[in-house]
């Protein structure tokens, strides 16, 4: 299963290498079309912190520098799950942004957007598997819960020990 991972976590990640690549060097090309979803999101920045850029174009330019770190990270499998997180964070906008179906009247137009949409949502679901992906060795959920259970058994054991050497004494 190995190769299969490494595989798929290296194709996953140069697609969003390239992606993030393409909207660094041409930041204008998407901020038109990112220009509605920032109107509503610039306010939640400026409520966190008013320092944060809130310039449509910068937002873009952000979205793919995470696009680029993350993609490589997934790609080299260096922290992949955070990687395949960030990864999906950035593809849901995008995908609103990019591929608005709903809005294009021309059927034509809007089968085309629709079925983009719907390989973002496959690209989506891919990355939430990777990002859930623990590589065949136990989660740190499983881990903790396991060792809780072992601390139970533990403690259940030498309480009847000491219960059974108090009524013996």
């Amino acid at each position: 299963m190995r190769p299969v991972r490494g595989v798929a976590r290296a194709l996953l990640g140069g697609l969003f290498i390239a992606a993030g690549a393409q909207a660094l060097l041409k930041p204008d090309r998407y901020a038109v079309k990112a220009e509605p979803l920032a109107e509503q999101v610039v306010p939640l920045l400026e409520a966190v912190d008013p320092r944060l850029p809130t310039e449509t174009r910068s937002l873009v330019r952000m979205n793919a520098g995470v696009q680029v770190v993350a993609g490589a990270m997934l790609a080299t499998g260096t922290a992949p799950r955070p990687a395949a997180a960030l990864l999906a964070g950035t593809l849901i906008p995008a995908t609103l942004v990019g591929h608005p179906f709903w809005r294009i009247e021309n059927p034509e137009k809007r089968n085309d957007e629709m079925v983009h949409f719907a390989k973002n949502l496959g690209l989506l679901a891919g990355l939430l598997l990777a990002a859930v992906d623990t590589a065949g060795s136990p989660s740190l959920g499983w881990r903790g819960r396991k060792a809780v259970h072992e601390a139970q058994k533990s403690a259940k054991k030498s309480l009847q020990k000491a219960s059974t050497q108090l009524h013996l004494g």
